[in-house]
This record gives structure tokens, sequence and C-alpha cells, in this order.
């Protein structure tokens, strides 16, 4: 489990395909902290460290994640937002994160705020989608690329976050514009609810 408060950003350094796997390796701040078999969220998407070099370390991503993900259109060079699993006793700073991605968004607009931005996403909603709790609310949370960030203006298929100076420059939306794919994991609560209003 994560919180959404992204740790630190890492480089891609490595791409190694392998049938339908794509390993990713990457460099950070906090690799040589890492062991064998822990979880990292990456852009929001929970995987598992396979390797460890120095300064480096490697995840696999299988077909499925690429498909739902932006992962698989990460290239040597992209900067990743990272996260490890939270301590037990830790302090929830963000909100429930669990590291599975719902979908993908595209960002289509973005405003300067003048002291914060303001970013808009959209994403493909459908009555099923809904249904499975696949969609935001006001105030509500949702994590995009691992960061856990309060929805402002949600329409059907769309919603706007704002971003603080320190996030903007403490993660990789200071590379997002328009058009940039982005991960969107929805609030595991309101999941949960939909999940049970459908079976009332």
């Amino acid at each position: 489990m994560f919180s959404g408060i992204v740790e630190s950003t890492a480089r891609v350094v490595n791409i190694e395909r392998e049938q339908d796997n794509v390993h990713l390796t990457l460099a950070c701040d906090f690799a040589g902290e890492l062991s064998i078999d822990q979880s990292v969220a990456h852009n929001g998407v929970c995987l598992t460290v396979v390797r460890l070099d120095a300064g480096t370390y490697t995840v696999t991503a299988m077909r499925e994640t690429l498909e739902c993900t932006n992962l698989g259109l990460l290239q040597v060079g992209d900067e990743v937002n990272v996260e490890r699993s939270m301590l037990m006793n830790g302090r929830l700073d963000g909100h429930i994160v669990q590291g599975h991605v719902d979908t993908t968004a595209t960002c289509i607009a973005v405003e300067d705020q003048k002291g914060s931005f303001q970013f808009t996403f959209s994403y493909k909603s459908s009555a099923d989608m809904v249904r499975h709790g696949y969609f935001t609310v006001d105030k509500g949370s949702v994590t995009v690329n691992g960061v856990s960030l309060t929805v402002c203006r949600p329409t059907s298929d769309t919603f706007q976050v704002c971003i603080i100076p320190y996030t903007f420059e403490h993660t990789n939306f200071h590379n997002i514009s328009v058009g940039t794919v982005v991960n969107l994991e929805f609030d595991i609560i309101g999941k949960y609810l939909a999940r049970m209003n459908a079976l009332l």
C-alpha cells in the first residue's frame, strides 16, 4: 500500500524487452536502500524489484500492466515518480493508494495560476466504468502518476487538479503538457461503495 506522496523521481536508464515483458532499469537516490522483492510505485504502478546494481534497480512490467498504464510509453531518459510502500507506523499524508492503476488519462490543459498550476485531464468513461467506481467527485481524491491529489470541477470524463510549486518541481508534473498520457487510480473507497451499491 502507498500514500500517493511521491518520495523521489527516478530516471529510466535501460529498457529490455523479453517476449511480452519489459524490464525497466532505473536510477534514483534511494536505489542503494532497496532489496530484492521490495515493492515500489512507478507513476503509481506497483512493481517488484527483481535486480539490483550499483545505483540502479530493475523491475518487470508484464503485458497487462503495459496495456493499462503509461509505462509502455517510457523511453530511456524519462523521469518517473517513485514511492516505496508505506511503513505500518507511518503517517497517511495522502490517501490510500494501492498502486493498481485503473486507466490512463490525457492532459488537455495546463494553466499557470501565478503561484500554482492547474491541470485538466480527460479519460474515457462509460456507465460500466462508473458502476465499478471509476469516476471522480469534487474535493475527492485521485492518484495521477502516483501523486495523491484533490479533485476540482469534475465532469463525467474530465477533472482538474491544482499543483503547488513544490509538487511541480519534485515530481514529473513539470514534464506534463497538453497531450501527455498519465496513470489514474481512482479512490478505493469509492470503488468499494460502487460495488456494494451494485450488489444491493
